[in-house]
Parts: structure tokens; C-alpha cells; sequence
């Protein structure tokens, strides 16, 4: 029998979007980052469209999801930094990893108390925490209250949303 986490996994990353007769393997919000908020880092779309690779916009800047499992840097086990992938702003430390089991790259706690932000998620019906980056503002992905000690919580991160710096 599968936990409710192992559910929600295989739930969220076997969804796709059809779009124009192409099946895209992310699902898609309609928020966009600039609307969580004023940040310190800002482009235009034009820009982020022409500084980021089409999936890594979509996440970072449309909130879309990719699906469980994808990324690369769920395996990622080396001492370093998880950087974002839109400002390169730190915002995890390796050491704050973690397998949760999730598909996603999930930490315990950022790497400073400024680097990731949060705010509330209706997108699926009930209320979520979104975390983004505090910089500018790029969808990370959702924090959840079952994580390891010593806080408690996952932040369960879109691989895609990070650029990992070996140490």
C-alpha cells in the first residue's frame, strides 16, 4: 500500500498538458513570479524568455511543475550549493538535503533565512505553501510540515528550478 506521499508523487508527475497536439511533461500554472511581488533581481519576459531554457521558464517563472523523478539533481549526493537557476542567488546547502522519497530534490531548510520566500497557493483547490526565490522571485516549488528534524520541514524543490555548484 503507497503513503500518502508516494501518491501525491506519482500523482503530480504522471500529470501532463496537452497543448496544440503535444504532450508537454510539466504541469502548468497561470501565475507568473512577478506577480508573488516586487524583487531585487528583475528582468523583463522578454529577457527571462531569451535567459532561460524553455522548461526551466516554465517553472521558474510560469510555476509549473516537472515531473517527479526527472531531475538529475534528485540523485545529487556531493558537499555544495543549490543555486537558483534564474539569479544564481544560494539557496540551499547539501547538507540540508535529504530523500524524501518525493521524486524532487527536498531540504530541510534553506540556506540563509533570506534566500527562499514563501507565500499561500490556492492553485489546486486548498492552500499550499509556495516557496520561490527571494531574489527574484522564481517559483521553487512547495514547502511542506514532514520533514526531519530539526525543523520539521520538506521543501520539496523542482530540480529545474536549481543549478548545483560542487564544493
Amino acid at each position: 500500500m503507497r503513503n500518502r506521499r508516494q501518491f501525491l508523487s506519482a500523482v503530480a508527475g504522471g500529470l501532463l498538458i496537452a497543448a496544440a497536439g503535444k504532450v508537454i511533461g510539466m504541469v502548468q500554472a497561470n501565475d507568473t513570479a512577478e506577480s508573488k511581488g516586487d524583487f531585487p533581481y528583475k528582468l523583463t519576459e522578454a529577457e527571462w524568455k531569451k535567459k532561460l531554457e524553455p522548461r526551466v521558464y516554465g517553472v521558474l517563472r510560469r510555476a509549473a511543475t516537472e515531473p517527479a523523478f526527472s531531475s538529475p539533481l534528485y540523485q545529487e549526493h556531493r558537499q555544495g550549493v543549490f543555486h537558483c537557476a534564474g539569479c544564481d542567488q544560494a539557496l540551499f546547502l547539501s547538507e540540508s538535503k535529504f530523500e524524501s522519497g518525493t521524486g524532487w530534490p527536498s531540504f530541510w531548510q534553506p540556506a540563509s533565512p533570506k534566500a527562499v520566500g514563501t507565500s499561500t497557493d490556492y492553485k489546486i483547490g486548498y492552500p499550499r505553501t509556495e516557496a520561490h526565490c527571494a531574489n527574484c522571485g522564481g517559483h521553487l516549488g512547495h514547502v511542506f510540515e514532514d520533514g526531519p528534524p530539526p525543523t520539521g520541514l520538506r521543501y520539496c524543490i523542482n530540480g529545474l528550478a536549481l543549478l548545483f555548484i560542487p564544493a
